[in-house]
């Protein structure tokens, strides 16, 4: 073995695939690129994620304690990162980016289109926000695209390195 950087344990661990996470303040959409968050439990889905306070998105995040995350597809890569590459800030990230929209049932930001799933999600849990920037979902409505059901995903391996999903195969669990 030889030593690794700190600094790098995040490519090492990070498993889930790259999302948008959308958000709506005062009627004005918002989406950032996110690939810091896991699933805590699913029943009922419970999501983590961590949104860092420098991001534009955080502000409303925290005001509204509601979200959309939505998983792209590989098809949407360069858009992914492009989205995350500028700031909600100065940027309309819909626009510039083409992002068609779909209005949610339960949240008030917007599903987006052309993404394999979409999940509306409220905050339950911000008692590790101040500290860690960690904000605990629920996902209280699902949407999936059913002709993307074998799309394949993105996952961040650090400083513009992606993998994407590869075989899968199907071993005996006595999980749910």
């Amino acid at each position: 073995m030889k030593a690794f950087p700190l600094s790098s344990v995040y490519q090492l661990l990070e498993p889930g695939p790259v999302v948008l996470l959308a958000t709506a303040q005062r009627g004005t959409p918002n989406v950032m690129t996110m690939s810091w968050h896991m699933m805590m439990e699913f029943t009922p889905p419970l999501i983590a994620c961590v949104v860092s306070d420098g991001d534009y998105s955080f502000k409303a995040l925290k005001a509204t304690r509601e979200c959309v995350i939505a998983i792209p597809p590989v098809e949407m890569a360069e858009t992914v990162v492009g989205i995350g590459n500028c700031s909600g800030r100065d940027t309309d990230k819909f626009e510039t980016f083409g992002l068609k929209t779909k209005p949610a049932e339960t949240v008030g930001a917007p599903l987006i289109a052309g993404c394999i799933a979409n999940l509306e999600c409220r905050v339950v849990d911000t008692r590790l926000v101040n500290k860690y920037c960690l904000f605990v979902l629920e996902a209280v409505k699902a949407w999936h695209e059913p002709k993307r059901k074998n799309a394949k995903t993105i996952h961040h391996k650090g400083y513009g390195r992606f993998a994407v999903d590869g075989d899968i195969i199907t071993l005996k669990s006595k999980m749910p």
